[in-house]
């Protein structure tokens, strides 16, 4: 066993424990691709989304150098046709590419090393498994002849964070035409590729270039986040995965799922960050592990970027919008940016932004981001997600005081502000400009739209958290109606009766807007009223 060179089952037992959770489905796809035109595979994800997990459960298996049955007779895959076809029947090359580039930097060797060690380090452990491979020859030469020997096997290439040499030598073309060179010489290679390679996996968090910089691998087949397609299940946890770990831990799935849940991929709907989900288990604490991710500061560089129409957008995100995006134009690096699409669909990659396939939007998953939004508005200059906070968190103090007039003031100058970019009608448009104009809610509260309460849906309700002393709000709107008569539906209905045991005083808000009032007058109108239990 070598560190590079089939490098055993070792890395793989260490996570196989009680709380490892079955990914092992994946191996059947991946044996299905051996030896075919679709054998090179790349998964893109954002960080901590288990794939580097997968890469040590891909190569424990294929490792011809141990026996790994053990670890997969009791699992998913053992139940496939072609599961002992391919157990151990491989030699394996396994790397980290952030693990060399990190060494690299360490020594303050130059980047464009970095290729040359991988060769080397590769070369040094094949010469040990063939003692009679040509030293003097290149590394794809001694693979060759590796293959070649009696009783020869091929290889194959497992590559975690490729993307790490583009993303950390993003202004050093010749770094990157180095690394991008090895790869051509494996993966591109019409000599070479055919005899050596059995397949490849390759997992990165940017999807690879469009431009055909990036050739040498663009024989791979891509599964990104934006188009997981067959691979979506097997990189981050479905909620099936998650319902099962919170009933085994006795953890709440509710808040776990406020906090974690959030991505969506329209094969197996909801999608959850493994590493917080785990980490929330272990430290038994739902709370933003994030930013604990080395990526996480690059949230304030993009969101900063002095694009038309940007600001707004980070207001309307973090006030729960969904926004419309084009991902299509993106050029999949860290440096090219046409426009507010292109900042957009690199925080999907990042892992900031969940994307809404079916529609085309864009929107903030889940309380974990949320708060690392909030963290990053507050240290950039970000003046109008600024001011809009501010403005917010005084709207929840004058609707808490029963200040009317200042309620309608405000709702009516979001909606002024935003109605051509809302781009909705009638009581959908008013709900969208509630939600962006309430938008701080999530320091104090649980929000919830079209709540099943008494005889009907209430429009939305903000539940104080656990930790608030603010009151429940029940706000009904009004299209072209009166703000009393939206208080008059609250009571008729008696949407309050679902939260009258919450232990907290509930205040009813009316809100209506009346689109052909006469000029000079208010369009907005507000009314609160306290409720008392039992009216």
């Amino acid at each position: 066993m070598g560190i590079y060179v089939n490098p055993g089952n070792q890395a793989f037992k260490r996570i196989d424990g009680p709380n490892y959770v079955d990914k092992t489905g994946m191996i059947r796809l991946f044996n299905e691709t051996i030896g075919g035109e679709d054998s090179l595979v790349c998964i893109s994800r954002p960080r901590r989304f288990g794939k580097s997990y997968s890469a040590k459960m891909l190569s424990a298996y294929y490792d011809c150098s141990c026996d790994s049955h053990d670890l997969f007779d009791n699992k998913v895959v053992s139940k496939c046709k072609s599961y002992e076809e391919h157990i151990n029947k491989y030699n394996v090359i396994c790397l980290d590419i952030s693990g060399f580039i990190s060494v690299a930097r360490r020594e303050k060797v130059s980047l464009a090393d970095v290729p040359s060690r991988i060769a080397k380090a590769i070369k040094e452990e094949i010469l040990v498994l063939d003692p009679e491979a040509p030293r003097d020859k290149s590394l794809e030469n001694c693979l060759v002849h590796c293959v070649e020997r009696p009783n020869g096997r091929q290889f194959i290439f497992i590559i975690d964070e490729w993307d790490a040499m583009i993303r950390e030598a993003r202004d050093d073309d010749n770094a990157q035409q180095i690394y991008l060179n090895l790869l051509r010489g494996w993966f591109k290679n019409t000599n070479f590729t055919p005899k050596v390679v059995a397949a490849a996996y390759m997992t990165g968090i940017l999807p690879i270039k469009k431009d055909g910089s990036q050739s040498a691998i663009s024989d791979f087949k891509e599964y990104s986040v934006v188009k997981p397609r067959k691979y979506a299940e097997y990189v981050g946890f479905t909620e099936n995965e998650v319902i099962r770990l919170c009933e085994e831990k006795k953890i709440d799935f509710n808040s776990m799922k406020r906090w974690y849940d959030g991505y969506s991929f329209k094969e197996i709907e909801s999608v959850y960050n493994p590493n917080s989900v785990m980490e929330a288990i272990k430290n038994e604490d739902f709370d933003s592990y994030w930013s604990e991710s080395t990526i996480s500061t690059d949230l304030m560089e993009y969101i900063s970027k002095d694009f038309n129409g940007l600001t707004k957008t980070v207001a309307e995100l973090i006030g729960g919008l969904k926004v419309k995006v084009d991902t299509n134009g993106f050029s999949n690096d860290l440096i090219t940016f046409k426009g507010r699409d292109d900042v957009l669909t690199l925080l999907i990659h990042l892992g900031y932004l969940a994307y809404d396939s079916v529609n085309g939007t864009v929107y903030i998953p889940n309380e974990e981001i949320r708060i690392e939004f909030q963290r990053s508005i507050h240290e950039v200059t970000h003046e109008e997600t600024l001011k809009r906070l501010k403005e917010s968190e005084q709207l929840f103090k004058d609707t808490i005081q029963m200040n009317e007039d200042a309620v309608a003031a405000q709702i009516e100058r979001v909606h002024t502000e935003e109605t051509v970019a809302l781009h909705y009608n009638k009581e959908d448009s008013l709900r969208s400009v509630i939600k962006l104009a309430y938008y701080s809610y999530r320091d104090h509260y649980i929000q919830f739209e079209e709540l099943p309460s008494g005889e009907g849906y209430s429009d939305i309700v903000y539940l104080p958290k656990a930790d608030s002393d603010w009151p429940a709000l029940v706000i009904e709107l009004k299209w072209n109606e009166s703000a009393e008569g939206a208080i008059a539906q609250i009571l008729e209905r008696k949407y309050p009766s679902v939260i009258e045991n919450y232990g907290r005083t509930i205040l009813l808000v009316g809100i209506s807007y009346d689109k052909n009032s006469e000029a000079g007058k208010k369009t907005h109108k507000c009314k609160i009223l306290p409720y008392r239990v039992g009216r």
